[in-house]
């Protein structure tokens, strides 16, 4: 079931790729890697073979854009706000099919991480905001421990410049964008958790961590 009103087109491999073109982060020496490619030669970049072979890396990484969005408790939230932690960015949708095929993978994998420095994002693109996707995740998926974040209004999505959905987005543990991948992943499976455990092994605060005073 597609929302008529949203004028999001439909994934397409390259999606991210332009997508990351239109909010400037590819341009002025910050370009991609083909889909599909492991890496640039002599560089250690993340792995992207199988599932993740249309994962768009950047060649250089750059700041994440520093939108806003909202948590379930409608409290204003930015990525700053989970400074060292490795972030998967998964916008979606309730009317959006392959949307929902694909988040009992990501519940998955934010189950196995869990004791990492990692953090999911699973972006409401819903414009009635929590009120619509929240039912949905904890009644139709049955889904109750997946934390669900809300941009009612497009606006962080936007500033990814997200194309079509599901659109999904790594950002390393210092607030850099390494890359992106438009359409549905088994982000549970071996290919998507060796690009993300690479990105975790280059640093991050654990969740268990505490500060000595």
């Amino acid at each position: 079931m597609t929302d008529p009103s949203d004028r999001l087109s439909q994934p397409t491999r390259r999606a991210v790729a332009a997508g990351l073109a239109a909010t400037g982060l590819i341009g002025a020496g910050i370009t991609a890697a083909q889909p599909g490619k492991p890496a640039f030669a002599g560089a250690d970049y993340p792995p992207t073979q199988g599932e993740m072979q249309g994962f768009v890396l950047l060649k250089e990484r750059a700041p994440a854009p520093n939108q806003s969005f909202f948590d379930g408790d409608d409290n204003v939230r930015h990525f700053s706000d989970f400074a060292g932690e490795v972030l998967l960015v998964n916008f979606w949708a309730t009317w959006c099919a392959p949307c929902i095929k694909e988040m009992p993978s990501l519940a998955r994998l934010d189950a196995e991480l869990k004791d990492a420095p990692f953090r999911l994002l699973a972006v409401s693109q819903d414009r009635g905001g929590k009120d619509v996707a929240e039912p949905f995740i904890r009644d139709r998926l049955n889904l109750p421990d997946l934390q669900i974040f809300y941009d009612p209004k497009l606006k962080l999505g936007r500033s990814l410049g997200v194309r079509g959905l599901p659109s999904t987005y790594l950002i390393d543990a210092t607030g850099r964008l390494v890359g992106g991948l438009t359409g549905p992943a088994e982000w549970d499976g071996d290919d998507a958790l060796a690009l993300i455990r690479h990105v975790l092994g280059e640093g991050g605060t654990p969740k268990n961590a505490t500060t000595e005073t």
